[in-house]
């Protein structure tokens, strides 16, 4: 006979807090739990195309860096292609094409370095400005946000991006270009991600 347990009640929910650190980049967190960390290397030695920085924060509604966040990225190759099996083509040999990275718990500030990657086409889109993917979990964030980096040196590309040109508004559109600058001999690209209010980056429901 099967009781009927009315008397149970939904068992509460919570953000995401400091073990996700702990769990999945362990390393950056002061724990050496792995020989290697996982998805910290995300274009390898052996990849063509343009190596680049991006750095940024992750800000909250009132100005302020938020310095416990995680962010993963997933990106194609200088080629367009994906490092998946339905990704449109092959890839260099240690190629990931995904990276983890967490803030600096003192400053807010997170990067990391990879290959530029190249134009790409989308399911039932058409071909896609270069760009980046990005998930995001924070405390405070009870479900990961999802957005993508497209870099501002691209004005061709993205203006027939067909994910970009969903966008109504051109100030909106904005939130998702990465900045370029030059520094040392280096190209580094800019992107803080705006969680709420004025400017707020965009983001999407996948």
């Amino acid at each position: 006979m099967i009781q009927k347990l009315d008397y149970l009640k939904e068992t509460p929910s919570q953000t995401a807090g400091p073990y996700v650190h702990i769990g999945l980049a362990p390393g950056a967190a002061g724990f050496d739990i792995y020989e290697k960390e996982l998805g910290w290397d995300i274009a390898g030695p052996n990849a063509n195309g343009e190596r680049i920085r991006i750095e940024g924060v992750v800000i909250d509604g009132t100005g302020s860096p938020i310095k416990d966040v995680m962010l993963e990225a997933w990106q194609a190759n200088s080629e367009g292609h994906y490092a998946h099996p339905e990704g449109g083509g092959t890839v260099e040999d240690g190629f990931k094409g995904w990276g983890r990275v967490i803030t600096d718990f003192e400053t807010g500030e997170w990067a990391f370095d990879t290959i530029k990657p190249g134009r790409t086409r989308g399911r039932d889109v058409g071909q896609q400005a270069p760009h980046i993917n990005l998930w995001i979990v924070a405390r405070g964030i009870n479900v990961g946000l999802n957005t993508r980096l497209y870099f501002d040196d691209e004005t061709e590309a993205n203006a027939v991006d067909p994910v970009l040109n969903l966008i109504e508004w051109e100030t909106r559109r904005s939130t998702l270009l990465a900045k370029r600058n030059d520094r040392d001999g280096h190209v580094v690209y800019r992107f803080d991600i705006k969680l709420q209010g004025h400017n707020e980056t965009v983001f999407f429901d996948i």
